[in-house]
């Protein structure tokens, strides 16, 4: 018996998932398929998920209820990076390391802290790290975290001080429920 090429395909998208609990979506386009993964995140109350601004950016996009992500204050979202698409990184620690140089590249003057490490719902302690304007700019938490062959990265991100202070407990909150199998 042989598989067809597509059907091999969404098999293998699928075996990855006894790894982590990784939302795997494949859609058809004219240049071929594109593929979106990335955690799949308990609910946190006031929050959703913008799926148009997840399918946009490539990440898991969450924004208050009543508000668009485009023009919300604060959002948060996570990201999911399979290993094998990025040998060059070889390990949490260096993911982390690019991240906080790409920060200062990009974002000159940003101030970034380790902070409190958060604790998944089944024990993981995940690295976090703020990442705060000195002036205009974002004031981001991010928390990198690893699980089977997936990098994974949570961020909040808000245009000020007051909006990242109002709902900061909401992403810790939103990472202490997750579980890498539900």
């Amino acid at each position: 018996m042989r598989l067809s090429p597509l059907l091999f395909i969404a098999l293998l998208f699928f075996a990855q998932g006894a790894q982590a609990d990784i939302e795997k979506i494949a859609i058809p386009t004219k240049n071929g398929m594109s593929s979106y993964w990335w955690p799949k995140l308990p609910s946190v109350a006031g929050w959703h998920q913008d799926q148009d601004s997840s399918f946009r950016y490539s990440v898991n996009a969450l924004t208050l209820d009543n508000v668009m992500f485009s023009n919300a204050e604060t959002v948060m979202y996570a990201k999911a990076s399979f290993k094998p698409r990025i040998p060059e990184i070889k390990s949490l620690e260096m993911l982390i390391e690019n991240d906080k140089e790409d920060f200062l590249k990009n974002f000159p003057g940003v101030e970034i802290q380790e902070t409190q490490s958060l604790t998944t719902a089944d024990g993981k302690q995940f690295k976090s790290f703020t990442y705060f304007s000195k002036g205009a700019g974002n004031w981001e938490r991010v928390t990198y975290g690893e699980e089977g062959e997936f990098f994974l990265i949570f961020t909040i991100s808000s245009r000020s001080k007051a909006g990242y202070d109002a709902n900061v407990r909401a992403y810790e909150k939103l990472i202490e429920l997750y579980k890498e199998q539900p």
